[in-house]
């Protein structure tokens, strides 16, 4: 894979922060040493977890978005290779493979101009080939019978988890989404506004549960087409905190009710996060401690087959608190999931 950046045994030193007295998580994760074979190489790695980050702002300004999202994997590696290794992080069962880079083709298309359609096509087109990419490493970890925790990027590499889980099981996955946005929009080209749509339009996405919608900024044009489909749910942010109409433990029941009689994906939109340096940053929403008990809910679960972490844009200032919300949600999945 020509952008599949391997994280190094040198690279991986130069960032842990050893302390005497102490065992960091990067001391005893596992990498790979080299790339020959892909699924083989995944396959011989004695972990139940595989990390991987994507270096990708290309799908988020191809939804005239702000780049940013890039940034997510390099402020989650320094933090979650700090983070301590104890009975409760099991960091021995865990690899990280590295990153999808994405930098040469960014700094091409950094200057494109955002109010031409050409310009949009190009950035649309070239989210097609992450999308490949993410497809395939995706259904090589899945095929191996591990479980691939993809950190960064935008929302658009959801159809790329989505399609390669679905090809790796032969058959339509579900998926719940944290987001304050259904990622549902039409089909007029790659970028990570319609991830879903499009994994659900190709018969890859089954059923679909969209937790915590903001009602302020979802069309009515979107609310009509999600509510036409029998394989798509949701709740609002406003109806479980504003207006205490739903419960929110009551809300993950149900969700996860509706998801889990098949396979599942667990998609965690940092936009829904208030306060959290991401792509559409919001000053009102879920707090970290419910993101938090959203993922252990739902990575508790046999069939949870991957957990994705999008959206994210830290800045120098914002980047040590964004890597350490992202480790947190890691290793909460790793213990939900291990138990």
């Amino acid at each position: 894979m020509k952008n599949l950046v391997l994280l190094s045994k040198k690279d991986r030193d130069l960032l842990v922060n050893p302390r005497k007295g102490e065992s960091k998580f990067g001391e005893h994760v596992k990498l790979l040493p080299n790339l020959s074979n892909i699924y083989e190489d995944i396959a011989n790695l004695d972990v139940d977890y595989v990390i991987f980050g994507i270096r990708d702002d290309i799908g988020v300004q191809a939804n005239y978005g702000e780049p940013g999202t890039r940034k997510a994997w390099e402020a989650t590696l320094n933090s979650i290779l700090n983070t301590q290794s104890n009975i409760y992080t099991n960091a021995n069962r865990v690899a990280i493979l590295g990153h999808l880079n994405y930098q040469k083709k960014q700094n091409e298309l950094t200057q494109v101009d955002l109010n031409k359609r050409k310009s949009i096509s190009k950035l649309r087109l070239e989210v097609e080939n992450i999308d490949k990419d993410v497809n395939y490493l995706v259904s090589c970890i899945i095929r191996t019978g591990k479980t691939p925790i993809i950190i960064g990027g935008g929302h658009n590499n959801s159809y790329g988890n989505i399609k390669g889980t679905s090809l790796a099981l032969n058959n339509k996955i579900n998926v719940i989404n944290l987001d304050a946005h259904t990622d549902f929009r039409p089909e007029e080209g790659r970028h990570s506004g319609n991830g879903f749509s499009y994994a659900f339009a190709e018969g890859f996405l089954k059923r679909y549960f969209i937790f915590g919608l903001h009602e302020n900024y979802t069309s009515s044009k979107i609310l009509k087409t999600i509510k036409k489909l029998k394989d798509v749910k949701f709740n609002t942010y406003e109806s479980i905190e504003v207006r205490n109409e739903l419960d929110f433990n009551d809300q993950l029941k149900y969700a996860l009710e509706y998801i889990s009689k098949d396979a599942f994906g667990i998609e965690i939109d940092c936009d829904a996060i208030e306060n959290m340096p991401s792509s559409a940053m919001t000053p009102s929403g879920f707090s970290m401690k419910q993101t938090r008990q959203f993922v252990h809910y739902f990575g508790q679960h046999n069939n949870a087959k991957f957990l994705h972490i999008c959206e994210a844009s830290p800045t120098k200032k914002s980047k040590t608190k964004v890597g350490k919300a992202i480790s947190y949600f890691i290793t909460d999945f790793i213990r939900a999931h291990g138990s």
